[in-house]
């Protein structure tokens, strides 16, 4: 049975880099993974795809010959993809059974209200494929209470459209030190505890904010979020590693994903500490790497990649050594010289 992920994200939100990263993660710890470019505006990648839905259609073609703009000339995209849903079929039966990363559209309205995207995706569930929806959200809007209260609501609304195993994570995590400071700890905002706690905060934000003509709605959609208990977010800094493990261990145990043979007895040291969900980072931990003593982590992982290097050389350099000795052995000797080599 194979398994797949559903990036999704408003523009800005790293979806592009997430999948690029995620399909050199998996490829490193021995997963084989293919990547479906399903926006028909993408078309500079820094990844190559297995399957790019450019090849059936472009957001050149469609402005061009039906006078739309650029969002909804996207909307007419998907609907053609739903409509020739065969080429998507036969696209991702050449692929196989891989892990496949779905790289979609940035425009909102596909995944909060527009129904061929989600048509697309219980299509492609129907192939057998066991889907998990990865929402992400840039985490510069943890540092504006109304971006922030955007984010849960633009993250709510998806989850309840697309009906599907869904997971929120807030990508960039490592920029968040060159922000101001939160005015809380970030298990606050991951979460997403009393919001309440944050209607001060939105009143400070703008003098349109503070008037009190908005404070019954802002609380009534702060109480809209905590009613249906749904958001919650996971964090990614997409180079860290610990962190990327600490993502994908949470996106296998939503879609169930189960180690085929092909990752068994000769599991490297990341594949078996993504299956024991080893190296799992808590919010605490993100916390104290990305924020609190991010310079401190820095500076550590410095002298580790350093002494890694010098390590990698010193192994390369003892092992030209060693060739060099075999080679010395293999010179021919001189007939009369009396040396008797005897190899084993």
């Amino acid at each position: 049975m194979p398994f797949a992920q559903l990036v999704l994200g408003p523009p800005g939100s790293g979806k592009s880099t997430y999948c690029n990263g995620m399909h050199q993660f998996l490829s490193a710890i021995g997963r084989k993974c293919s990547i479906v470019n399903l926006d028909p505006a993408n078309d500079n990648t820094s990844y190559t795809p297995a399957l790019d839905v450019r090849d059936l259609v472009t957001l050149e073609e469609i402005m061009a010959e039906d006078k739309l703009g650029p969002n909804g000339a996207v909307l007419y995209a998907l609907e053609e993809v739903e409509e020739n849903f065969e080429w998507v079929k036969e696209g991702l039966e050449s692929i196989g059974d891989d892990y496949v990363l779905f790289d979609c559209p940035g425009q909102v309205e596909l995944f909060t209200h527009h129904s061929s995207l989600r048509n697309i995706f219980f299509q492609i569930q129907k192939l057998g494929y066991r889907l998990v929806v990865i929402h992400l959200v840039d985490s510069y809007a943890l540092t504006l209470p109304s971006m922030y209260i955007s984010a849960l609501l633009l993250s709510l609304r998806a989850m309840l459209q697309m009906d599907l195993p869904h997971i929120n994570v807030l990508t960039k995590i490592d920029n968040l030190s060159n922000y101001p400071p939160l005015p809380f700890n970030l298990a606050f905002y991951t979460e997403v505890q009393d919001l309440s706690y944050l209607l001060p905060h939105l009143k400070e934000e703008s003098p349109r904010l503070a008037n009190s003509k908005f404070d019954a709605l802002n609380q009534a959609i702060v109480e809209l979020v905590e009613d249906f208990g749904l958001v919650a977010f996971e964090t990614l800094a997409v180079e860290d590693k610990k962190s990327m493990m600490s993502l994908l261990h949470v996106i296998d145990r939503a879609g169930g994903y189960a180690f085929g043979g092909a990752e068994g007895a000769n599991d490297s040291i990341w594949q078996v500490a993504v299956r024991e969900g080893l190296g799992t980072m808590d919010v605490r931990d993100v916390q104290e790497r990305w924020l609190d003593v991010k310079d401190e982590w820095d500076e550590k992982e410095r002298r580790e990649w350093e002494e890694e290097a010098k390590a990698r050389e010193e192994a390369g350099r003892r092992a030209m050594e060693n060739q060099d000795g075999d080679e010395d052995l293999d010179m021919p000797l001189p007939p009369d010289s009396g040396v008797k080599v005897v190899r084993k």
